[in-house]
C-alpha cells in the first residue's frame, strides 16, 4: 500500500528502500505464485476530492490546499518495482486507509478473500488504518514485518510490538514463504503456481 514514487520521495529517513521495495515484490512474487489475489493501494486525488476534504482534516487539508498527489501525476503512480499485472486489484484512495474511500472490502468479499498480507507506507499511516479497519471487518491479518517501514523509528517500534500483535499476527517475508509452502507443500517441491 503507498509504494508510489511521491510518498517515497517525501520520506527521505527510510533505511534502504530499495531493499524494502524488493522484499516486497519478492513476497509478492511468492504469494502470486501461490494463486493468492494481489491488491495495489495508493492514494490519489482529483479537483473534487481536494475540494471535499475539510479544513478540519489536518493532513489531508494541507494536501488538498497544496493540490499535492494528483492522481494522473507521476507522483502518485505505484514504483516500478511494484507495477500491477492484469487481474490484480487496484484501488485508489483519499485518505489513510485502504478501505474507508474505496470498494477494496467489497471486491475482496466478492473473491472470497478473508485473510490480508499486509505491506506499506507508513506503518503509522496506511498501515495503521487499515490494519484497524481490517481487524474491525473480521479480516485474519498477517502485517509483514520487514515490508512496512516509517520516518519515525519510535512510532514503527510501538505499533510493531505493542499495537499490531493485538490485531494481527506479525511476520517477515521469510515467515511468509514458509507458511506458503506449508499450506502448499506441492508447489513448494514443484514450483507451480
Amino acid at each position: 500500500m503507498d509504494f508510489q514514487q511521491g510518498i517515497l520521495a517525501s520520506l527521505p529517513g527510510l533505511a534502504d528502500v530499495e531493499a524494502l521495495l524488493s522484499r516486497v515484490a519478492g513476497a509478492i512474487a511468492d504469494l502470486r505464485a501461490h494463486g493468492a489475489a494481489i491488491a495495489y493501494v495508493r492514494v490519489g486525488f482529483t479537483e473534487a476530492d481536494w475540494a471535499a476534504i475539510p479544513p478540519a482534516n489536518k493532513t489531508f487539508s494541507f494536501i488538498g490546499g497544496h493540490r499535492l498527489m494528483h492522481h494522473e501525476e507521476p507522483d502518485s503512480a505505484f514504483h516500478d518495482q511494484l507495477v500491477p499485472e492484469p487481474g490484480d486489484i487496484t484501488v485508489r484512495k483519499t485518505r489513510y486507509g485502504a478501505l474507508s474511500t474505496t470498494d477494496l472490502d467489497r471486491q475482496l468479499r466478492d473473491r472470497g478473500i478473508t485473510t490480508l498480507v499486509i505491506a506499506g507506507l507508513t506503518t503509522s499511516g496506511v498501515v495503521l488504518s487499515t490494519v484497524t479497519d481490517a481487524a474491525d471487518r473480521d479480516y485474519q491479518l498477517y502485517v509483514l514485518s520487514d515490508g512496512v517501514a516509517d520516518p519515525d523509528p519510535q512510532a514503527h517500534h510501538t505499533l510493531m510490538t505493542s499495537v499490531f500483535p493485538r490485531l494481527a499476527h506479525i511476520i517477515d517475508t521469510a515467515e511468509l514463504r514458509s507458511l506458503l509452502h506449508e499450506s502448499h507443500p506441492d508447489r513448494a517441491k514443484t514450483g507451480r503456481a
